[in-house]
């Protein structure tokens, strides 16, 4: 199939879908015009990107698990860790996050307590 084709049922744009051929993610045949044609296999390894980038991992992480991921024999506890590693590398920049809000949160308050001391113009 060709890449518009693709990604209309994929829903997944013709750019990103370049773009994961482009990390290696996907592969493509060419025709003798030089267009892109893709196996139907295409169309889930798109959707498994798609799932893997919505919960977060990097493109380069996907190029790496992909091939345990799409490969049942390859499905070892080596590709269970490195998905449980993404997760607690993910819990911990949520923590960071979440302490970056709340001194945003003191200093806000901080500012409104000042404000409300200052006079309105008029």
């Amino acid at each position: 199939m060709r890449i518009g084709e693709l990604s209309a049922r994929t829903g997944v744009s013709v750019r990103s879908i370049r773009y994961y051929e482009q990390q290696g993610l996907l592969v493509s045949a060419r025709t003798g015009s030089g267009q892109r044609v893709f196996a139907e296999a295409a169309v889930e390894r798109v959707r498994l990107i798609q799932r893997l980038f919505d919960a977060g991992l990097s493109s380069r992480r996907m190029y790496e698990l992909l091939p345990c991921m799409t490969d049942p024999d390859s499905r070892t506890s080596w590709l269970t860790d490195r998905l449980r590693e993404e997760r607690e590398r993910m819990v911990a920049e949520m923590a960071a996050l979440a302490r970056t809000v709340a001194a945003l949160d003191v200093i806000v308050g901080e500012m409104a307590v000042t404000a409300d001391r200052v006079p309105k113009a008029a």
